[in-house]
């Protein structure tokens, strides 16, 4: 019999339809190989994109140029605008405000072939760097309230080159996911003055049958109420509110983020996916009740008319499962 679960965060209800059962072999995989061709995001094409923001070049060399190993710039089609103040309005009952922020792209690595879980984890490690530097640059900007973090990977995840790349986009306001969070989270605090992601992890750990993986400071672990199947959540087993390094090092984030990434590629034969960085707004980085992590949803089924209509997920795959054929990988 199908299972109703209820996300313990969000109060998001899920139906886990076990009769589905579906297995990694059953999900049709999608081919996402790299077709090569002209790249914008290549070495030798920096003219095509706009001037870089950071840039990792070991050996040296001149800006917007070649040599580097890793890349940030604004995005070429941005969905805010970086110029302008903040201005809101009304129309009629309706609210506006201008459309105000930053939308950069992190270009990973310089090979055009290479993905996340197959480049050098040194390139990963750089990657989170990267992440972490454009985050505690653009807090000194009063106009960004939050900074979204995310990676598209492969065309139905919403990747428009195949070059590997994530972004992040600044945001004048407080995303209304992030802000649910914060108010499950808190709810929670309120309730046993306990960080509801830690009482997650301790059970988690103790039980053991959701956890995917584990080092010294970070867990992976597929959710009890997962919207997808093979859902993989990563958090810092401290408990920690604003994304960052553990002791000046992303060394234990970048090996486990890269661990879970080739375990779906040999599970599930490469899916598309998409990653988000849930992390504190600047205004609540201390917070005692909201605990940073990254959710990961491999592209294996579509969402349709009934979770639209009704905002219920339905999940073919018992995460139990899903963990336990993650686990065998490894």
């Amino acid at each position: 019999m199908p299972e109703l679960r209820k996300d313990p965060i969000l109060g998001r209800w899920v139906i886990i339809s076990v009769e589905r059962g579906k297995r990694p072999k059953d999900f049709s995989p999608v081919i996402h190989k790299k077709k090569g061709g002209f790249c914008p995001f290549c070495p030798g094409n920096e003219y095509t994109t706009p001037d870089e923001i950071i840039a990792f070049r070991p050996e040296g060399g001149q800006p917007n140029g070649t040599g580097w190993t890793l890349r940030v710039m604004p995005n070429k089609f941005p969905a805010l605008e970086s110029g302008g103040k903040i201005t809101k309005s009304g129309e009629g009952m309706f609210d506006k405000m201008a459309g105000v922020g930053v939308h950069e792209v992190i270009i990973e690595n310089p090979d055009h072939f290479l993905s996340l879980s197959t480049m050098p984890e040194k390139s990963v490690e750089d990657m989170l760097w990267a992440y972490f530097m454009r985050l505690t640059e653009l807090k000194n900007d009063p106009r960004i309230k939050y900074v979204l973090i995310f990676k598209n990977e492969g065309e139905s995840a919403g990747a428009s080159l195949e070059h590997s790349h994530s972004q992040l986009i600044g945001l004048p306001i407080v995303p209304r996911t992030v802000r649910d969070e914060l108010q499950g989270s808190r709810n929670h605090y309120d309730l046993k003055e306990r960080c509801i992601f830690c009482d997650i992890i301790y059970q988690e750990l103790s039980e053991g049958k959701r956890v995917i993986g584990e080092n010294e400071n970070y867990v992976a672990l597929a959710p009890f109420a997962p919207r997808s199947p093979f859902e993989t959540w990563i958090l810092p087993k401290n408990h920690v509110a604003a994304f960052g390094p553990h002791q000046k090092s992303f060394r234990g984030l970048a090996e486990i983020l890269q661990r879970v990434l080739k375990q779906f590629d040999t599970l599930l034969e490469s899916p598309p996916y998409n990653y988000i960085i849930h992390t504190a707004p600047f205004s609540e980085e201390q917070s005692e009740y909201f605990h940073w992590h990254i959710e990961i949803m491999p592209k294996l089924t579509k969402f349709a008319g009934f979770e639209w209509g009704s905002g219920f997920y339905v999940n073919p795959t018992p995460p139990e499962e899903a963990a336990r054929f993650m686990r065998g990988i490894f």
